[in-house]
């Protein structure tokens, strides 16, 4: 009896295949791989995207190839992490196909140390799309892996061993997933073919982990209208031969042309396939009701709070259950029912007809054969089914500078800076670095820290420039304290640069202490005694002589009777020749306004002598 259940589920799925295969076909995703050293072997390569690890959608990376010694195959684990990358750049592990899941060798290569991994093909054939194990021990190690995965052909694979054979000079190749999602313009529509059923095992406890766990940024999304989201559910049609059976009655709706497998794959107990296609037509339908309100995004509501409320494992998955949660979102039940129709009529239903059109590829877009399963700009993705990775690849497929700011933020940096700083300057001191994550891969941009800006290329060199400068690390320039002074080469009155002070000499990133003294700078009177310290120097006088540093001479500390009585003759002379100059000045500039007052009454009357006198008579009077 369990051979003809499972023989009849096995029916269905052919006839779902035999229907899709009319015009459709499943399509590899691609990323491209391109050799950049050694130069004989350059060029560009395609490779097929795996259905596990983490793809960098939108980004690149550029590592050090490596092939094990031993274990080719990468089937057993690695001893230590021999793969870890000791250089700026990551290590990408060459492995050979065969032995085992493709799954296992990611991850025995990741354990290792390696940052991605290259599958070499053992065949002359086309490229395949590595696939998650089935069996359930390897979901262990399968939902763990965070790595990237790719498939190559046999005659790339064999060129890089080659290369790497030699030994002669290190093996350079670029990871390209930059073309990889389609990014036309600023909105990005994408699908989740999904199931209501809750007890599939590993698929469906990792659907409903990823629909809880993406909800708030998929709502996010859409409310912002940054995304067209749309939920699809895959159904198989009953073979017109079997449509009387208990079988297909059990698990298909509307007289077989609408099936799903039955939950505990026993026909006698338990929930039945037909219980499935009625929840996944409701929920089809919520979205429907729900995008008409102007609300599509309450769909992710619906679909957590039924998993939660209305569980199969609690004996709850029911329609009484479903239209509880349909009222809790203040949706239109009248309007679902109406959606769904009639579950028993001979009839299509207009709904789940466009579910099995859509399903079936077209031009470039493959298939849907699987669960779960997302497609993205009308391109399934290829990946770990997880928040912050679908993330970033709904966010590889906007238009370059068009994208949301959940896009921009730390939820889904690469994390290429936690190994080798990602190539880029850092300042360990200060614990400043250069390279910044983001979902299109890391980037070696200069920082900003504390208001005070970073400037140089990013990979090599960044010194801080501006105001404030000094205070970061002095600004990249030499400073040295000893016996409690310190002397730093970065001057706030300079916004660049670094200069030595006053007492070193160098290039300001290094600077040495000048021995004024040896050197004859300073101190060079005949009594003068010469001590050189560091940062300066120490000059006494013979005897009761003072030093005068800015004239670099000594003098007596007693003034004799003669030079105070020269020192009042110097004075009184200055002072003498200021009360002349003052007076001069103020005879001179009386003249000047006599001369501006006649000129100016000698435009209103006539000035005669008798006139003049008169003037000059109250110009007295008035200053008596």
């Amino acid at each position: 009896m369990a051979s003809v259940r499972r023989w009849l589920t096995v029916v269905l799925m052919v006839a779902a295949s035999i229907a899709s295969s009319v015009s459709g076909r499943f399509v590899v995703e691609k990323n491209s791989v391109r050799v950049l050293r050694p130069e004989q072997i350059r060029g560009r390569h395609d490779a097929a995207i795996a259905n596990f690890g983490v793809p960098h959608y939108g980004g690149t990376m550029v590592g050090l190839v490596m092939y094990p010694d031993k274990n080719a195959t990468a089937c057993d684990a690695f001893d230590g992490t021999p793969f870890k990358s000791r250089t700026r750049r990551p290590v990408i592990l060459l492995v050979d196909r065969g032995d085992c899941y493709f799954a296992l060798k990611a991850w025995n290569a990741q354990q290792a140390g390696a940052a991605a991994v290259l599958v070499a093909d053992n065949t002359d054939e086309p490229l395949l799309t590595m696939d998650n194990p089935e069996e359930s021990q390897a979901s262990k190690y399968v939902e763990k892996i965070t790595i990237p995965s790719a498939f190559i052909d046999q005659e790339l694979g064999e060129a890089l061993k080659k290369a790497l054979a030699k030994g002669t000079e290190h093996v350079i190749v670029k990871l390209d997933w930059r073309e990889s999602m389609p990014h036309p313009d600023e909105r990005v529509e994408y699908e989740f073919w999904t199931n209501s059923n809750d007890e599939c095992g590993p698929q469906c406890d990792e659907q409903m982990s990823f629909v809880k766990n993406f909800k708030g940024h998929a709502q996010l999304l859409e409310k912002g209208g940054f995304t067209q989201f749309t939920p699809h559910y895959i159904t198989w049609y009953c073979p017109e031969a079997f449509i009387l059976s208990k079988q297909c009655k059990s698990q298909c709706i509307n007289r077989g042309r609408y099936c799903a497998p039955d939950p505990e794959q026993d026909f006698s107990e338990g929930y039945n396939g037909k219980d499935v296609v009625i929840e996944n037509l409701r929920q089809l339908c919520v979205h429907r009701v729900a995008n008409e309100s102007g609300r599509p995004w309450v769909w992710w509501d619906f679909v957590t709070d039924y998993h939660v409320r209305c569980s199969m494992k609690e004996k709850k998955y029911s329609s009484d259950c479903a239209e509880e949660v349909v009222k809790s979102l203040d949706l239109s039940l009248d309007k679902i029912k109406k959606c769904m129709g009639d579950p028993e009529a001979d009839a299509e239903n207009d709904v789940l007809k466009i579910e099995q059109e859509l399903q079936v590829g077209h031009e470039s877009r493959g298939d849907v054969t699987i669960l779960p399963t997302l497609v993205i700009n009308n391109v399934q993705y290829r990946g770990k089914l997880e928040r912050s990775a679908v993330l970033k690849a709904i966010c590889a497929g906007f238009k370059e500078s068009t994208e949301p700011p959940v896009c921009l933020n730390g939820d889904i940096e690469t994390n290429e800076c936690l190994r080798s700083n990602g190539g880029c300057w850092q300042d360990s001191r200060l614990n400043v670095t250069a390279c910044k994550d983001t979902f299109r891969g890391r980037l070696c941009v200069c920082p900003v820290v504390n208001n005070v800006q970073y400037q140089g290329d990013g990979y090599t060199s960044c010194q801080a420039v501006g105001p404030g400068r000094c205070a970061m690390g002095n600004g990249g320039c030499w400073s040295e304290t000893r016996n409690g002074q310190t002397f730093s080469a970065c001057l706030d009155s300079d916004l660049t640069g670094c200069r030595c002070p006053d007492g070193f000499h160098g290039d300001g990133f290094k600077c040495e202490d000048i021995d004024e003294c040896k050197e004859k700078l300073a101190c060079g009177c005949p009594e003068c005694q010469c001590k050189n310290r560091w940062g300066g120097y120490d000059c006494k006088c013979k005897g009761d002589l003072l030093y005068i540093k800015g004239e670099d001479a000594c003098i007596a500390k007693n003034v004799s009777r003669f030079g105070w009585i020269l020192a009042s003759i110097v004075i009184s002379c200055v002072a003498g020749a200021g009360l002349a100059g003052y007076i001069f000045y103020k005879y001179r500039l009386r003249s000047y306004m006599d001369s501006e007052i006649m000129a100016i009454m000698s435009q209103y009357m006539p000035l005669d002598s008798n006139h003049h006198n008169e003037i000059q008579s109250l110009r007295e009077d008035s200053t008596a």
